[in-house]
């Protein structure tokens, strides 16, 4: 007597909830940086690429606050202080600076999602491992050469986890960043503004 054989199962792979964006032949544009469906809160633009931002350290979360709360003590009439908004360069290029001072006269909806390169006066990131190279070396090219004068570079540095801020000024022949001091403990400067921060309260917050 023969058995009878046993039928084949077929186990089908559960739809995916959710689709990765294919990029066009030629990139992405700023333009679809803003009304792709579903795309990651922070998601950035280099080049026609989306960049999804890894989730952050605390340390990253409480260096802003100090920062924009510091900046915003002494920010001049005209002047803006905002956080984490798309600045666009070019049609290819939307990064979002973790901390910007904007020119006042850019704001002209509380519902606006960027601000342009023209609009903005300084800079800053916070660098996070997943980001390091982003924000040390592609970001700070293109923000000079879009003609961004003063930019910032946050460092975590030592056992404490402290801030350390690089200060830099465009140099208007190179368009390139030229470095014009290294703030430890307090950062006191008389340029693109009257600051100064303590960037000892860190321990704080």
């Amino acid at each position: 007597m023969t058995a009878e054989p046993i039928p084949e199962v077929t186990v089908s792979e559960p739809e995916p909830t959710f689709r990765w964006p294919v990029p066009p032949t030629d990139g992405w544009t700023v333009d679809d940086l803003h009304t792709l469906p579903g795309l990651p809160p922070h998601t950035e633009m280099i080049d026609g690429s989306l960049v999804f931002v890894s989730p952050q350290r605390y340390f990253h979360s409480i260096v802003i606050d100090l920062l924009v709360s510091g900046l915003r003590q002494t920010t001049p009439t005209g002047l803006k202080v905002t956080r984490e908004m798309t600045v666009v360069i070019d049609h290819k290029n939307g990064p979002e600076p973790d901390v910007s001072v904007i020119r006042a006269e850019a704001v002209t909806s509380r519902s606006q999602t960027f601000f342009r390169a023209s609009d903005v006066v300084l800079a800053v990131e916070v660098v996070s491992p997943e980001s390091r190279s982003r924000d040390r070396d592609t970001k700070p090219r293109k923000y000079a050469a879009a003609g961004i004068e003063h930019f910032w570079l946050v460092e975590m540095v030592g056992e404490e986890e402290r801030p350390v801020v690089y200060v830099y000024e465009r140099d208007p022949v190179t368009e390139t960043y030229t470095v014009t001091g290294i703030h430890h403990d307090r950062l006191k400067l008389s340029v693109p503004f009257d600051i100064d921060i303590d960037l000892t309260e860190i321990d704080a917050l």
